[in-house]
């Protein structure tokens, strides 16, 4: 008998809505961003992203429902989103979910978002067995962990200040092109010379943790330096050197922010013994990431796995996904369970 559940995914600026049949076969992926109403601030705003979910999340609902041609007497279970992320974004998710689990009498099942980013993975390639390393890369999150059978999650290292999308968002920023600045960076980078600028890869007390604070740093300095240096000696050809300069920039912070990122769960493999890699998160579509990891797994040491890039970013699908095997071990909640902005790959209260 198949099992269709409807996942919700309200965590940040997507408003989300998938429907999936027993766990992989995605039946529809329906995503609306408030992205556009962020660009002028630099960042995701909480007010304007809760206030987008409210206004949109009826119908993103019926689109999604439309696109699987089905309707709600056909769902399942609901799941959502229930941290980390934006505590009034989550709520609002919630709150649609709890009135669709009492409408419809289904069942209600809080996920983990990351966790739902690693099973994107698992979900692309129906080969991909647990355990596994599983690498979050995310402008909220970056962290290792072993990701064990029956959703059990093992925490290996995580970042010790910006999470890597939080970082490639401010280099883009101090560079003055723009937000988001992945997407923006991993673009550019393809003009510039990765190997321009020798800037620092940062090393932490725990070997399998992150540290970006250092490199964004280092980037600001080098930016300022080249200010200084443009004053001084002031040509017709400067804007043409700083357009030069903004490439070289940006491709050698993104392969100083990737080595980071590849070494560490290299090394995470290496101590672990476990040769599988799943990469989840937005940051998982760049594409210099998906090179260097393609590089290693050419070794034959290494097994990397990447998402499709619209199961990379925040989506409904990857929620309905990761819910059909927590439905199967019991995981379902009350209508009282409370979203948790702080949730990372933990038990759920329910």
């Amino acid at each position: 008998m198949t099992i269709c559940i409807l996942g919700i995914e309200t965590s940040c600026d997507e408003t989300a809505i998938g429907l999936v049949a027993d766990g992989r076969t995605i039946l529809a992926n329906t995503v609306v961003s408030s992205l556009e109403l962020h660009g002028p601030y630099g960042g995701v705003i909480p007010e304007i992203a809760a206030r987008v979910h409210a206004e949109t999340i009826a119908t993103v609902l019926e689109k999604s429902l439309e696109e699987a041609h089905l309707n709600l007497d056909q769902v399942d279970a609901i799941a959502v989103t229930q941290g980390p992320g934006l505590p009034g974004a989550l709520l609002i998710g919630l709150a649609f979910a709890k009135g669709l689990s009492l409408a419809l009498k289904r069942p209600l099942i809080p996920v983990d978002h990351l966790a739902a980013h690693l099973y994107a993975g698992e979900m692309s390639d129906p080969s991909v067995v647990p355990p596994y390393i599983g690498l979050v890369v995310s402008g909220g999150h970056t962290l290792l962990c072993v990701v064990h059978p029956d959703c059990r999650y093992e925490l290996l290292g995580e970042t010790r200040d910006d999470a890597v999308g939080e970082a490639f968002d401010k280099v883009a920023k101090l560079l003055g092109l723009g937000y988001p600045g992945g997407p923006i960076i991993d673009r550019l980078s393809t003009e510039g010379s990765r190997l321009a600028v020798r800037f620092p890869r940062s090393h932490t007390q725990k070997p399998l943790d992150f540290s970006f604070s250092g490199l964004k740093t280092a980037v600001y300095q080098h930016t300022e330096k080249i200010k200084r240096s443009d004053l001084a000696h002031s040509t017709q050809h400067t804007e043409e050197r700083k357009e030069t300069s903004v490439a070289d920039i940006a491709a050698s912070f993104q392969e100083a922010a990737v080595d980071l990122l590849v070494s560490r769960t290299l090394r995470a493999c290496q101590r672990t013994g476990i040769k599988q890699i799943v990469v989840g998160g937005g940051v998982a579509s760049n594409q210099r990431l998906r090179e260097r990891f393609s590089d290693a797994a050419k070794e034959g040491k290494w097994r990397v796995i990447f998402p499709p890039p619209p199961l990379c970013v925040d989506n409904g699908a990857m929620v309905a996904g990761i819910a059909f095997p927590l439905l199967r071990k019991g995981k379902t909640a009350e209508l009282s369970v409370v979203s948790d902005p702080n949730l990372c790959l933990t038990e759920r209260s329910t």
